[in-house]
């Protein structure tokens, strides 16, 4: 049974590598992004100033993943101990298997696969758990940002005007609580397992325990890592604006990216797919800053366009071929458990 459960690994191991590399491969050189990047920064690398910038948002690229790792690390300690590594080893092979499943859904798998002792089903679950932190951080932020965005370019709307607006607010707010508040009390899905699952399901119900695990505290921390992880990679794609010509203040620039987030995390993608569309959504908000005149002369939608690319290559692209370093680490059949 054990060289069964090996074959069974090795062959789904290797499916995964041949799947993530093919979208890779179509995503950066059939739809050609890549020799568009490649020549921009052919022309850019002769700059001292692009280069120290680039550097620097290299150095994000490692400390948005570090952070991630360690919000993975301290959820993941209540059923299995893990160190620094192997959080960051699990984060960047749920990259991987990610880079190919509609909403990332293949990072939970990607993770609670590279655990050794700890139930899978469990390591998902609160995998699930560390995700939704950083989603709600991108509605959150994203909901007020609206607030701010639509009276600031969009003041002849109707419905920015009067009570209107102030009806928009309060459901954007109360919408905001009600996630918090769910957020803070998912220990009710434990509460509520028995409603839902019958006895049949005895052995799933079991695993929605993992809710209860956590304190307001805890929680607090793990949304702090995730909110920490928003300002990074949103100053990253504020650096690569402002290197590749798009100067926009900063208060603006976080503003909008913060919606295009927004609207991001609203729109079913597969990961690597997303990359098109997150330029055409960065180019529209974006465009409310800019007048057509200087888009079309200056050169602000191509400036817009490789900032998101080199965003992706950075934090995507490159984080996805090192996790698939690792996939062969990867027991989707263990001994204990089938």
């Amino acid at each position: 049974m054990t060289k069964l459960y090996k074959r069974y690994n090795l062959l789904i191991q290797l499916v995964i590598l041949v799947i993530s590399y093919f979208f890779i491969i179509n995503q950066v050189f059939w739809k050609q992004d890549l020799p568009a990047l490649a020549k921009t920064l052919e022309s850019e690398l002769a700059s001292s100033r692009f280069v120290a910038v680039l550097s620097l948002v290299l150095v994000l690229m490692v400390l948005n993943w570090l952070l991630e790792a360690v919000k993975w690390k301290y959820l993941i300690w209540k059923i299995e101990k893990v160190s620094l590594l192997q959080s960051l080893i699990a984060v960047l092979t749920g990259v991987t298997i990610s880079s190919f499943t509609p909403n990332r859904i293949g990072e939970y798998f990607g993770r609670a696969f590279i655990l050794k002792k700890a139930s899978h089903v469990e390591g998902i679950l609160i995998t699930v758990l560390g995700s939704m932190s950083q989603l709600l951080i991108t509605i959150l932020t994203g909901s007020f940002a609206m607030l701010v965005f639509l009276p600031l370019f969009m003041p002849s709307a109707e419905f920015i005007r009067g009570y209107l607006y102030y009806a928009l607010t309060a459901i954007v707010l109360i919408f905001d609580l009600v996630l918090l508040g769910l957020f803070f009390n998912l220990s009710f899905l434990s509460t509520w397992k028995e409603k839902i699952l019958s006895n049949g399901f005895g052995r799933i119900r079991k695993f929605f325990r993992v809710f209860t695990f956590y304190s307001n505290r805890e929680l607090w921390s793990v949304m702090a890592l995730s909110f920490a992880r928003y300002i990074v990679f949103s100053s990253q794609y504020i650096l690569l604006l402002y290197v590749l010509g798009v100067q926009i203040p900063f208060y603006y620039a976080y503003l909008l990216i913060s919606m295009i987030y927004l609207v991001m995390a609203i729109i079913p993608t597969i990961a690597l797919t997303e990359l098109g569309i997150r330029g055409s959504v960065a180019i529209y908000f974006f465009g409310f800053y800019f007048t057509p005149l200087m888009t079309a002369t200056a050169g602000i939608n191509f400036g817009i366009l490789m900032a998101s690319v080199m965003l992706w290559v950075i934090n995507l692209g490159v984080p996805a071929v090192a996790g698939s370093i690792f996939l062969f680490r990867l027991q989707f059949f263990r001994n204990n458990e089938t």
